[in-house]
């Protein structure tokens, strides 16, 4: 005589079965934002300090170093500032496009009780992360002047900090940064609240306090 076996039943997942298995892959996603987290956390809240002390209770800081030289313009650099800045460029070898071309009308000014015609000025601006060239020509003038900044080990983090002079790859690096940070909260704050109703709930409302009470601060100045 046979006895009848009958299948196990199957079932189904239950929702917090589910819940862990999410906090679980959330803790991972969590874990390497953090990895990736912390190299920003290292440069931009060390930029940020000094930053911070820039203007009020300054840190002592080894000033950057400034060379002025003047350089003779030849007659095809003299035809536009983008000609100008093409020229320097070439000339001085630099790498990367100017940041900033400027370009001042001729114009009347006062000199004591007479008026003057002063003529078109040009400044022309090659920014990086570790050299700041500043040009300046004024019209019809057979030389320009170039100013040369050489910024020290903090100016240089500080310009990766604010992407000065760098190239859309580090700006995009820098995204990922800023990304990662932001995931970073969010993560944190679900597995803060291991999904609970009530601490969500709780944190929704600290976070529109928070945000309310710093807009009518911003509001106030």
């Amino acid at each position: 005589m046979h006895t009848a076996t009958t299948a196990p039943r199957v079932r189904p997942a239950s929702k917090g079965s589910a819940r862990s298995r999410f906090l679980k892959w959330l803790r991972r996603i969590h874990g390497w934002l953090g990895l990736w987290g912390a190299i920003a956390g290292l440069l931009f809240g060390l930029t940020g300090i000094f930053q911070n002390h820039r203007a009020v209770m300054r840190i002592p800081l080894p000033p950057p170093t400034r060379s002025s030289v003047q350089l003779t313009v030849p007659p095809e650099a003299q035809q536009s500032p983008k000609a100008m800045a093409a020229w320097l460029r070439q000339s001085l070898k630099l790498s990367h496009a100017p940041a900033r071309v400027s370009r001042e009308p001729a114009q009347a000014v006062a000199w004591g009780d007479e008026t003057v015609q002063q003529p078109e000025h040009w400044q022309i601006r090659f920014s990086g992360p570790n050299t700041l060239l500043d040009a300046e020509y004024w019209a019809g003038a057979s030389d320009v002047k170039v100013t040369r900044v050489e910024h020290n080990i903090i100016g240089v983090i500080e310009n990766l900090h604010r992407s000065n002079g760098m190239s859309p790859v580090w700006i995009l690096l820098a995204d990922t940064f800023g990304g990662a940070m932001i995931l970073l909260s969010i993560t944190g704050v679900i597995l803060w609240s291991e999904l609970n109703k009530r601490r969500l709930i709780g944190f929704t409302i600290f976070a529109a306090s928070t945000i309310a009470i710093l807009s009518a601060a911003a509001s106030s100045f």
